[in-house]
Protein backbone atom coordinates (compact mmCIF):
# COMPACT_ATOMS: atom_id res chain seq x y z
CA UNK A 1 0.00 0.00 0.00
CA UNK A 2 1.35 3.82 -0.53
CA UNK A 3 0.52 5.62 2.66
CA UNK A 4 0.87 9.11 3.92
CA UNK A 5 2.57 9.44 7.19
CA UNK A 6 1.95 13.28 8.40
CA UNK A 7 4.20 13.31 12.00
CA UNK A 8 6.80 16.57 13.11
CA UNK A 9 8.51 14.17 15.52
CA UNK A 10 11.36 12.66 14.11
CA UNK A 11 12.07 9.87 16.39
CA UNK A 12 8.52 8.76 16.11
CA UNK A 13 8.29 9.39 12.29
CA UNK A 14 11.92 7.08 11.17
CA UNK A 15 10.57 4.57 13.42
CA UNK A 16 6.96 4.19 11.69
CA UNK A 17 8.64 4.96 7.97
CA UNK A 18 11.21 1.86 8.87
CA UNK A 19 8.95 -0.46 9.93
CA UNK A 20 6.44 0.17 7.14
CA UNK A 21 9.37 0.14 4.71
CA UNK A 22 10.44 -3.26 6.12
CA UNK A 23 6.34 -4.76 5.82
CA UNK A 24 6.25 -4.52 2.05
CA UNK A 25 4.70 -0.36 2.04
CA UNK A 26 5.70 2.72 0.73
CA UNK A 27 5.46 5.45 3.05
CA UNK A 28 5.60 9.43 2.20
CA UNK A 29 6.21 11.22 5.57
CA UNK A 30 6.52 15.09 5.79
CA UNK A 31 6.13 16.95 9.02
CA UNK A 32 3.70 19.97 8.27
CA UNK A 33 0.30 19.90 8.58
CA UNK A 34 -0.30 22.03 4.88
CA UNK A 35 2.37 20.14 3.16
CA UNK A 36 0.23 16.75 4.38
CA UNK A 37 -2.82 19.15 3.04
CA UNK A 38 -1.41 19.69 -0.22
CA UNK A 39 0.03 15.82 -0.26
CA UNK A 40 -3.63 14.32 0.54
CA UNK A 41 -5.50 15.76 -1.92
CA UNK A 42 -2.82 15.36 -4.88
CA UNK A 43 -1.61 11.85 -4.37
CA UNK A 44 -3.95 9.10 -4.00
CA UNK A 45 -3.21 6.98 -0.74
CA UNK A 46 -4.65 4.25 0.66
CA UNK A 47 -4.02 5.40 4.50
CA UNK A 48 -3.46 8.40 5.81
CA UNK A 49 -1.24 8.77 9.21
CA UNK A 50 -2.28 11.57 10.99
CA UNK A 51 -0.48 13.19 14.58
CA UNK A 52 -2.97 15.52 16.06
CA UNK A 53 -0.47 18.13 16.59
CA UNK A 54 2.13 18.99 13.84
CA UNK A 55 3.05 22.66 12.73
CA UNK A 56 0.98 25.20 10.50
CA UNK A 57 -2.04 23.17 10.30
CA UNK A 58 -3.19 21.00 13.11
CA UNK A 59 -4.27 17.58 12.40
CA UNK A 60 -7.62 17.72 12.89
CA UNK A 61 -7.73 21.05 10.86
CA UNK A 62 -5.99 19.46 8.24
CA UNK A 63 -8.13 16.01 8.01
CA UNK A 64 -11.37 18.37 8.01
CA UNK A 65 -10.28 19.89 4.84
CA UNK A 66 -8.81 16.84 3.60
CA UNK A 67 -12.81 15.37 3.75
CA UNK A 68 -13.94 18.67 2.57
CA UNK A 69 -12.07 17.97 -0.48
CA UNK A 70 -13.97 15.26 -0.98
CA UNK A 71 -11.08 12.45 -0.49
CA UNK A 72 -12.28 9.88 1.44
CA UNK A 73 -9.00 8.28 2.13
CA UNK A 74 -9.05 6.55 5.79
CA UNK A 75 -7.20 8.12 8.57
CA UNK A 76 -5.60 7.18 11.55
CA UNK A 77 -4.85 9.74 14.08
CA UNK A 78 -1.66 8.97 16.19
CA UNK A 79 -1.97 11.22 19.45
CA UNK A 80 -0.80 11.82 23.28
CA UNK A 81 -4.35 13.05 23.85
CA UNK A 82 -6.52 9.86 25.01
CA UNK A 83 -9.01 10.97 26.68
CA UNK A 84 -12.69 9.69 25.05
CA UNK A 85 -13.26 13.29 24.04
CA UNK A 86 -10.62 13.71 22.21
CA UNK A 87 -11.12 10.51 20.09
CA UNK A 88 -14.78 11.55 19.57
CA UNK A 89 -13.04 14.91 18.28
CA UNK A 90 -10.70 13.01 15.80
CA UNK A 91 -13.29 10.93 14.90
CA UNK A 92 -16.14 13.48 13.99
CA UNK A 93 -13.49 15.59 12.45
CA UNK A 94 -12.89 12.43 9.36
CA UNK A 95 -10.98 10.36 11.19
CA UNK A 96 -11.33 6.34 10.94
CA UNK A 97 -9.34 4.83 13.83
CA UNK A 98 -7.66 6.40 16.51
CA UNK A 99 -4.01 5.01 17.97
CA UNK A 100 -2.59 6.99 21.49
CA UNK A 101 1.02 6.97 22.06
CA UNK A 102 2.98 5.07 22.88
CA UNK A 103 2.00 2.60 21.13
CA UNK A 104 3.18 -1.10 19.49
CA UNK A 105 4.04 -1.08 15.79
CA UNK A 106 2.42 -4.41 15.50
CA UNK A 107 -0.98 -2.62 16.69
CA UNK A 108 -0.54 0.49 14.20
CA UNK A 109 0.15 -2.29 11.23
CA UNK A 110 -2.86 -4.36 11.82
CA UNK A 111 -5.08 -0.93 12.06
CA UNK A 112 -3.45 -0.13 8.37
CA UNK A 113 -4.32 -3.05 7.06
CA UNK A 114 -7.91 -3.23 8.34
CA UNK A 115 -8.11 0.05 7.02
CA UNK A 116 -6.65 -1.34 3.73
CA UNK A 117 -9.14 -3.92 2.95
CA UNK A 118 -11.93 -1.86 3.16
CA UNK A 119 -13.78 -0.67 -0.27
CA UNK A 120 -12.29 2.88 -1.34
CA UNK A 121 -14.63 5.40 -3.01
CA UNK A 122 -13.99 6.73 -6.39
CA UNK A 123 -11.17 9.53 -5.77
CA UNK A 124 -13.37 12.70 -5.61
CA UNK A 125 -12.83 15.91 -7.74
CA UNK A 126 -10.74 18.81 -6.16
CA UNK A 127 -12.00 21.20 -8.66
CA UNK A 128 -15.17 21.70 -10.89
CA UNK A 129 -15.17 22.71 -14.19
CA UNK A 130 -18.74 24.04 -16.18
CA UNK A 131 -17.81 25.93 -19.86
CA UNK A 132 -15.88 28.48 -18.65
CA UNK A 133 -17.15 28.51 -14.75
CA UNK A 134 -14.62 27.11 -12.89
CA UNK A 135 -14.36 26.19 -8.85
CA UNK A 136 -11.14 25.14 -6.99
CA UNK A 137 -12.55 23.14 -4.09
CA UNK A 138 -9.47 23.26 -1.64
CA UNK A 139 -8.67 27.33 -2.22
CA UNK A 140 -12.13 28.08 -1.88
CA UNK A 141 -11.84 30.06 -5.33
CA UNK A 142 -14.23 30.55 -8.10
CA UNK A 143 -13.24 31.76 -11.67
CA UNK A 144 -15.16 32.51 -15.24
CA UNK A 145 -12.96 33.66 -18.11
CA UNK A 146 -10.15 33.85 -15.59
CA UNK A 147 -12.09 36.52 -13.78
CA UNK A 148 -11.68 36.04 -10.01
CA UNK A 149 -15.59 35.98 -8.32
CA UNK A 150 -15.92 36.76 -5.15
CA UNK A 151 -18.62 34.81 -3.01
CA UNK A 152 -19.57 34.17 0.27
CA UNK A 153 -19.58 31.05 1.79
CA UNK A 154 -23.08 29.98 1.37
CA UNK A 155 -22.79 31.52 -2.12
CA UNK A 156 -20.07 29.11 -2.74
CA UNK A 157 -22.18 25.93 -1.28
CA UNK A 158 -24.57 26.84 -3.38
CA UNK A 159 -22.66 27.21 -6.46
CA UNK A 160 -21.12 24.37 -6.12
CA UNK A 161 -24.42 21.80 -5.56
CA UNK A 162 -25.52 23.32 -9.01
CA UNK A 163 -22.28 22.44 -10.42
CA UNK A 164 -22.09 19.24 -8.91
CA UNK A 165 -25.57 18.37 -10.77
CA UNK A 166 -24.27 20.08 -13.96
CA UNK A 167 -27.13 19.71 -16.43
CA UNK A 168 -29.60 18.22 -13.81
CA UNK A 169 -32.68 19.85 -12.36
CA UNK A 170 -31.77 20.88 -8.47
CA UNK A 171 -35.15 21.31 -6.87
CA UNK A 172 -35.85 23.87 -4.18
CA UNK A 173 -35.82 21.43 -1.66
CA UNK A 174 -32.80 19.81 -2.46
CA UNK A 175 -30.62 22.80 -2.02
CA UNK A 176 -32.42 24.06 1.64
CA UNK A 177 -31.36 20.37 2.46
CA UNK A 178 -27.85 20.51 1.21
CA UNK A 179 -26.78 23.96 1.42
CA UNK A 180 -29.05 25.59 4.58
CA UNK A 181 -29.63 22.02 6.19
CA UNK A 182 -33.11 22.76 6.53
CA UNK A 183 -35.20 19.56 6.34
CA UNK A 184 -38.74 21.31 6.30
CA UNK A 185 -39.77 24.60 4.17
CA UNK A 186 -39.21 27.42 6.08
CA UNK A 187 -41.65 29.63 4.25
CA UNK A 188 -39.07 31.79 3.46
CA UNK A 189 -37.42 32.71 -0.04
CA UNK A 190 -33.66 32.28 0.86
CA UNK A 191 -33.15 30.15 -1.87
CA UNK A 192 -34.52 32.70 -4.57
CA UNK A 193 -32.23 35.85 -2.64
CA UNK A 194 -29.09 33.25 -2.88
CA UNK A 195 -30.02 32.38 -6.18
CA UNK A 196 -30.52 35.89 -7.87
CA UNK A 197 -27.16 37.02 -5.93
CA UNK A 198 -25.45 33.73 -8.15
CA UNK A 199 -26.81 35.68 -11.25
CA UNK A 200 -25.38 39.08 -10.81
CA UNK A 201 -21.82 37.59 -10.08
CA UNK A 202 -21.65 34.62 -12.32
CA UNK A 203 -23.75 35.41 -15.06
CA UNK A 204 -24.54 39.18 -15.39
CA UNK A 205 -20.73 40.01 -16.28
CA UNK A 206 -20.84 37.40 -19.44
CA UNK A 207 -22.82 36.91 -22.01
CA UNK A 208 -23.71 33.92 -21.67
CA UNK A 209 -25.69 32.45 -18.97
CA UNK A 210 -25.24 29.65 -17.40
CA UNK A 211 -27.72 29.44 -14.08
CA UNK A 212 -31.52 28.08 -15.65
CA UNK A 213 -34.85 28.53 -13.74
CA UNK A 214 -36.83 25.46 -14.43
CA UNK A 215 -40.43 26.65 -14.12
CA UNK A 216 -41.99 25.23 -11.05
CA UNK A 217 -39.51 22.80 -10.49
CA UNK A 218 -35.96 24.61 -9.29
CA UNK A 219 -32.70 25.27 -10.95
CA UNK A 220 -30.08 23.71 -13.15
CA UNK A 221 -26.57 24.80 -14.07
CA UNK A 222 -25.04 24.20 -17.32
CA UNK A 223 -23.86 26.07 -20.93
CA UNK A 224 -26.51 26.39 -23.77
CA UNK A 225 -26.90 23.34 -26.46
Amino acid sequence: MRLLLVEDDARTADYIVRGLTEAGHVCDQLRDGHDGLFAATRTAYDVIIADRMVPSLDGLSMIKAVRAAGVRTPVIFLTSIGGVDDRVEGLEAGGDDYLVKPFAFSELLARIHALGRRPTAPEQKTSLRVADLEMDLIQRRVTRQGQAIDLQPREFSLLEVLMRGEGRVITRTMLLERVWDFHFDPKTSVVETHISRLRTKVDKPFDVPLIHTIRNTGYSLHAPS
